[in-house]
């Protein structure tokens, strides 16, 4: 079972990884690069609010999956 966890942190850590290249990269830039201020608000938000919480949420669940943090 321990062995499952690790590899689901590991999973994990790259989901928060891709979760952060899809919110900056496929959301947030193509906002950007439109100009209009209703389309900056969303890009500000994904940009500097949803992605670190996304993505350091799931990064610091899967690292302490890795570390064995959960064991029972």
């Amino acid at each position: 079972m321990n062995n499952i966890r690790r590899i689901a942190g590991a999973i994990w850590i790259l989901l928060g990884i891709a979760a952060a290249y899809f919110l900056i990269v496929e959301q947030a830039i193509p906002l950007f690069a439109k100009g209009d201020m209703e389309s900056l608000v969303p890009a500000i938000i994904y940009t500097f609010i949803l992605s670190p919480i996304i993505t350091g949420g799931m990064c610091v669940f899967g690292l302490y999956a890795l570390q064995n943090e959960y064991e029972l």
